[in-house]
């Protein structure tokens, strides 16, 4: 092991001055989190407060004179920026070459859903945002990680909404996207009118399905836990931008008081989100009385107060300091234990590779009025991975690389690319292409961010540990380089997932006690089992999920088809959501991998 993480050393040094040389510049580095540069893990979106600063005339938001005023501030460093910048954070795309505009789209040319809920399933919706300045995307990149809404024109199914706040989201999926290539969105309906709302919701997440070739797997993960644990609903957009379009989205419910209310028939309550980065520390550790280790791993949406996180430090004790005899009778009055099952089984069988058991982070909390504290999923984009092997290439988007990161339409590594090197299925993963999930020979990495060449994942204490799920388990279960979630790609064998990840993965790792904790009781281990079985049974066979499958790909295959922004090809898209493709490949090895699982004994 020493001499793997000696061998790994060089690389990791590296890769900054390879990244300079690749991306036109140095990374931008910043304080607060991943967005378009680097900093410490975690932080909230909006680490840099502007709209108070320069907005005059004290309207809650800012004006295009205003948002100038701001530009030029930061610009000249009196408003220091503190993370994003201009292609994402690693300059400008590398080698590829800038996307070809899309067609040009007007409302008639559309047909429209009047009657059909938002997140209605065989809807393809169009939204067409118009903003002042043609500069949009330049603008959009500007406030990326700050508090500022660039305001735009909405028009949806024949209906005007004025004011609508408009920013780039995400980390990874924003950080490797190259100026002129699709990003995820973020709308606000409340920016300017505060009772501005699209069919009941006010906030909508438009994704760009980075790292995803089938540009299914949130919608998905979405449809099937949706039936055991209150997850975000989601669907596809068409997204056009002053004219033009830029493509299918995915589109996922913001998890606020309008989602409490409609799982919990109530508003009240507090939500806390956990971030999600490589080095994630939110699986619910206790980490003593201080509230400051928990306020930096978990992000209150709403002031509620002291009293609040003091339940929080409460359940991280409780869950985590009770002897395991006693803990049903202490846990279940403050935790739904049978959602949290459901929850777990979700993130495994499913093999979520942003999920708790690989990341210990990226999933809400919500305690509601009676005190019960609930999980919910939140990234769901990077699941159902049929992968196998190494790490992807290093290079840039578009690029020539050196390492495994065969292209995902199959074209393979580029005839000028120099081999890989590197012990295969180990280490950080590579740069590689943006957008494509992987062929199953080929996929490799752990979620988005570590898909494009993340940092290897760090300890609670800074400390270098193997990611979650990769304990040195004496049954030999889980350990470095060997057997399902392994140290190394997110594929099956070495890597860190793929269709025979263990679904008792994790089960001895004190950084995610839900399930160290939870699945030491025999009462709960016996029903997530059983609850993984019932998810490989009744909707991982391919009976159950081929068919969704199809209606999603007959829903926007056409689109796709004509979409000059996206992240991954035309090709690998067919070929991922085919009928022989790799989502019926993971979605048969996963199912029989499941019926037949024996646990260790």
């Amino acid at each position: 092991m020493l001499q793997k993480l000696l061998y790994l050393l060089p690389l990791l040094v590296a890769a900054p001055v390879v990244l300079a040389q690749m991306f036109g510049g140095p990374p931008r580095f910043g304080g607060g989190g991943f967005g378009g540069g680097f900093g410490p893990p975690g932080g909230a979106r909006g680490d840099r407060e502007l709209v108070d600063e320069f907005d005059k005339d004290d309207n809650g938001w800012l004006n295009a004179e205003e948002r100038q005023a701001a530009r030029e501030s930061m610009a000249t460093g009196d408003g220091q920026r503190r993370r994003g910048g201009r292609g994402g954070g690693f300059g400008r795309g590398g080698n590829r070459e800038p996307a070809e505009p899309g067609r040009k789209v007007t409302p008639d040319q559309v047909e429209t859903f009047p009657d059909k809920p938002l997140y209605a399933a065989g809807v393809l919706r169009t939204l067409f945002l118009e903003f002042d300045s043609d500069d949009w995307e330049s603008e959009l990149e500007a406030f990326k990680g700050t508090d500022v809404d660039v305001p735009a024109t909405l028009k949806v199914d024949g209906k005007t909404y004025p004011g609508v706040g408009v920013h780039f989201r995400g980390m990874s999926s924003y950080m490797m996207v190259p100026t002129g290539y699709k990003r995820s969105l973020n709308l606000s309906l409340d920016t300017v009118d505060e009772d501005q709302r699209l069919y009941g919701y006010k906030t909508l997440n438009l994704l760009n399905c980075s790292g995803d070739s089938t540009l299914m797997s949130t919608v998905l993960y979405s449809d099937l836990a949706n039936e055991h644990v209150p997850t975000p609903k989601a669907n596809f957009v068409e997204v056009v931008i002053n004219g033009e379009s830029w493509g299918v989205y995915a589109s996922v419910q913001q998890m606020d008081k309008i989602f409490t209310k409609e799982h919990f028939e109530t508003s009240k309550g507090t939500r806390w989100k956990v971030p999600g980065n490589p080095g994630a520390d939110g699986g619910l550790r206790y980490l003593g009385e201080d509230l400051d280790g928990y306020k930096s791993r978990f992000e209150m949406k709403s002031d509620d107060g002291k009293k609040e996180w003091n339940s929080l430090v409460e359940l991280c004790q409780v869950l985590n300091e009770t002897p395991i005899e006693k803990l049903p009778k202490k846990i279940e009055p403050i935790l739904d234990v049978d959602e949290v099952l459901w929850f777990l089984a979700y993130d495994v069988a499913l093999v979520n590779s942003d999920g708790y058991w690989t990341r210990a982070s990226d999933y809400y909390l919500f305690r509601d009025s009676e005190g019960v504290f609930h999980t919910i999923p939140h990234d769901m984009n990077e699941a159902f991975i049929a992968g196998h092997g190494g790490p992807p290439g290093f290079g840039p988007p578009g690029g020539r690389g050196f390492g495994r990161g065969d292209r995902p339409d199959g074209e393979g590594r580029p005839e000028d690319g120099p081999p890989g090197f590197g012990p295969p299925g180990f280490g950080p993963p590579g740069f590689g292409p943006p957008g494509g999930r992987p062929p199953a020979d080929d996929a490799g990495g752990d979620g988005a961010f570590l898909q494009f060449g993340g940092p290897p994942r760090r300890g609670p204490e800074g400390q270098g540990e193997p990611p979650a799920g990769q304990e040195r388990d004496r049954r030999g279960r889980g350990r470095f380089g060997r057997g399902p979630g392994g140290f190394g790609g997110r594929g099956g064998g070495p890597g860190g997932g793929g269709p025979k990840l263990d679904p008792l993965v994790g089960i001895d790792n004190d950084r995610m006690p839900l399930r160290s904790r939870l699945l030491q009781v025999p009462e709960y281990r016996e029903r997530y089992l059983e609850y993984i079985d019932s998810i490989a049974e009744q909707q991982l066979d391919w009976a159950h999920f081929g068919p969704k499958v199809e209606r999603n790909r007959e829903l926007i295959a056409d689109a796709v088809k004509q979409d000059t922004r996206k992240l991954t090809s035309t090709e690998a898209f067919e070929q991922a959501t085919s009928a022989d493709g790799s989502l019926r490949e993971f979605s048969e090895q996963r199912a029989e991998y499941l019926k037949s699982y024996q646990p260790a004994e």
